[in-house]
């Protein structure tokens, strides 16, 4: 990956909607080459897809909440079958394996306290093999972004 491949990168995670067109003039390269590019950023996996990112306030779901997870034991059942379970609720955004107090971190995004309440007691805790969990509510949020640095 080259200078170019890096600043089209950085162009596309900006903004993916531009034309090939749009996306050479500002490259200095024809329509062609960076056409190329991009077909072969895909193909090589650099590029895996391109989406629409949903203002969360606007569909009401602009209360966000982390939530620290411990499972009862850290066996290869228990974490696999939590895995397999928490990826089917549609709240949780995001969910890490971690390392430290805890064994998952997720990031659940719901429109107030009242739906995380429902979704804590009727959903997560329902869950196989959890032990305890800890919440903690996004009061502002300083900086969010996709754009990997190259």
């Amino acid at each position: 990956m080259d200078a170019t491949d890096k600043q089209l990168l950085h162009l596309l995670q900006e903004d993916s909607s531009p034309t090939t067109k749009a996306l050479s003039v500002k490259l200095g390269l024809s329509v062609t080459a960076v056409y190329e590019r991009i077909k072969k950023l895909e193909r090589e996996g650099v590029i895996e897809k391109y989406v629409a990112l949903v203002n969360r306030k606007k569909i009401q779901r602009g209360f966000v909440v982390f939530c620290h997870l411990k499972l009862l034991q850290h066996s290869k059942e228990y974490l696999t079958a939590f895995e397999r379970q928490v990826v089917k609720l549609d709240e949780v955004m995001e969910c890490y394996h971690v390392s430290g107090d805890y064994d998952y971190i997720l990031k659940i995004l719901v429109s107030g306290m009242e739906e995380y309440r429902e979704f804590l007691v009727a959903k997560l805790t329902t869950l196989q093999y959890i032990g305890s969990t800890h919440s903690t509510f996004m009061i502002s949020e300083v900086k969010n972004t996709n754009i990997i640095a190259l």
